[in-house]
């Protein structure tokens, strides 16, 4: 791998958390309550209010959407492949201890009895029993690393995707957004090319024909027409998709597209770790302004993370 490629990969990790720990201080508040609580925008983690949702976190926190990531990436450390029973096993630990925030769906799936033997049986028992209408974001929340692993192989990606997807979200529009923001990803780091808003929308028509409409939202120049706070929808996979399409679209850098996506609230932490994950692969992890990295609570673990995943991948890659 080449330093461009590993500097795009640590962006991944460090986008990821970061996107996720700022966000939590917007986290469900529409646009009239981020402007009373910052009335000049959060752009810091010491910035965060302490309410009644947040105060369960320390400032510079990251949230179950990078949890979940981590959970995807020990493993991968562990049987130095994607395999979806490895993931529901660290998930289902990690269930067992104390998870902050845990998503409804995930809640659903990980509490079915033999939940570690049959996943997908599982997630597609919950999917029916909300008669196949949930497409909740909690998989595009923790998908990214997914782009990282194998990025070479731009089917494997996919196929890696799908499989760590379906352990708790079934539905196709859940799927097909984890393997948008996967492909993007293993594109920029293997080629360091751009996907076209036509290729992303070719990929997404594989799965839904209402991923179109989201992509073609994320085009805008004005992040308020995805309307992100919307309160009916905040927690919709495409929802997410958009806000991460929007940044990679449109933002100039990586601080431009987290502060935009963070004060347009909403689920503000999974809209930042979709969208940050995407620029860290853009731009790279030297480009991420060292504030944001250092404030990272627990940055010395994620480091610790990246040097064990970036060595186990280097292997991987030298015995292709």
């Amino acid at each position: 791998m080449s330093e461009e490629q590993i500097d795009k990969i640590k962006g991944v990790f460090f986008g990821q958390a970061i996107g996720d720990a700022l966000g939590l201080g917007t986290e469900f508040l529409n646009k009239s309550q981020i402007a009373a609580n910052y009335p000049n925008g959060i752009s810091t983690y010491d910035q965060i209010i302490q309410d009644k949702h947040r105060v369960r976190w320390a400032k510079g926190d990251w949230t179950d959407d990078t949890d979940q990531f981590l959970c995807i990436c020990k493993s991968i450390l562990e049987t130095r492949k994607v395999d979806e029973l490895a993931f529901a096993e660290e998930l289902y630990k990690w269930f067992k201890g104390t998870p902050m925030g845990i998503g409804l769906t995930v809640y659903k799936v990980v509490s079915l009895p033999q939940f570690t033997l049959f996943p997908h049986k599982g997630a597609k028992l919950v999917w029916k029993l909300l008669k196949k209408q949930n497409a909740s974001n909690g998989a595009i929340m923790r998908t990214s690393i997914l782009g990282t692993y194998q990025f070479w192989d731009y089917l494997q990606v996919e196929v890696n995707t799908q499989k760590i997807a379906k352990v708790t979200h079934w539905d196709d529009r859940c799927v097909g957004s984890c393997v948008i923001v996967t492909k993007i990803i293993a594109h920029l780091i293997n080629e360091n090319r751009l996907l076209t808003a036509d290729e992303i929308i070719d990929i997404g028509e594989q799965y839904s024909p209402e991923i179109k409409i989201f992509v073609e939202k994320a085009l805008s120049h004005d992040i308020e027409y995805l309307q992100l706070d919307e309160p009916v929808s905040i927690g919709y996979t495409l929802k997410a998709l958009s806000a991460g399409l929007w940044a990679y679209f449109n933002a100039s850098n990586f601080g431009e597209g987290l502060l935009k996506v963070v004060n347009e609230g909403g689920d503000a932490d999974t809209n930042a770790s979709v969208a940050c994950s995407l620029l860290g692969a853009k731009f790279g992890y030297s480009a991420i302004p060292p504030h944001l990295i250092l404030g990272l609570n627990n940055y010395a673990y994620l480091e610790s993370m990246f040097e064990l995943y970036i060595e186990m991948l280097s292997n991987v890659v030298s015995n292709q």
